[in-house]
């Protein structure tokens, strides 16, 4: 790719990570975990969590793109976007639980000091996404789109961490802006805007 291409692909990987971040599943362990301890140790455990799996998920991203056309994990990658907006959708009709089991224990758990919770932390968002969620399918959409790995690892990675960086500074009050039901309403919004873009540029290729 030309050099403006290449800036053109970088911007697009950072801006749709980040976008895809804030309103993913642990957008709100973050903002909860930033309330309770300072921010530094969070954005520290986030930053650490996401670079370590940006490169795991680039790097199954390049060996699937080698076994499988680019036109289906591009086409499958928007599909499971949308199936993201429809089940955060259910979820906000049933107002589902805002966090699970081993969230809420370390969200509970009392502290002696801040860094304490730092390793329980990159733990628990590494789980959270190597799970399965939007940025992890959007990571390899993205691989299959411009097929250049380090671009799209140093994209996510400044994506998240910037993401990041906007949970754990707002803090509070951006916890009271994104409530769990408003969150999950802007995922809707999110997941289907991005989910339709791809499969339509995809199809449209």
């Amino acid at each position: 790719m030309t050099q403006p291409a290449l800036l053109a692909a970088l911007v697009t990987t950072v801006g749709t990570i980040f976008v895809a971040e804030l309103t993913d599943k642990d957008a709100l362990f973050l903002l909860a975990l930033s309330t309770k301890t300072k921010p530094a140790v969070v954005f520290a455990a986030g930053s650490v969590a996401f670079v370590m799996t940006s490169a795991v998920i680039v790097a199954a991203g390049s060996l699937l793109i080698r076994l499988v056309p680019v036109f289906a994990i591009r086409l499958a990658g928007g599909a499971i976007m949308l199936a993201y907006a429809g089940l955060e959708l259910s979820r906000l009709s049933r107002d589902a639980r805002d966090a699970d089991e081993r969230e809420e224990r370390l969200l509970r758990r009392p502290a002696p000091s801040p860094w304490s919770v730092f390793a329980p932390a990159v733990l628990t968002l590494v789980l959270l996404d190597l799970s399965g969620d939007a940025t992890e399918v959007l990571t390899v959409v993205l691989l299959a789109r411009f097929q250049d790995a380090l671009l799209v690892f140093a994209g996510a990675v400044v994506g998240l961490v910037a993401a990041v960086g906007v949970e754990t500074a707002l803090g509070n009050r951006l916890a009271r802006v994104l409530s769990p039901r408003r969150l999950r309403a802007l995922s809707v919004v999110v997941f289907l805007a991005i989910g339709s873009a791809v499969i339509a540029t995809t199809l449209g290729a």
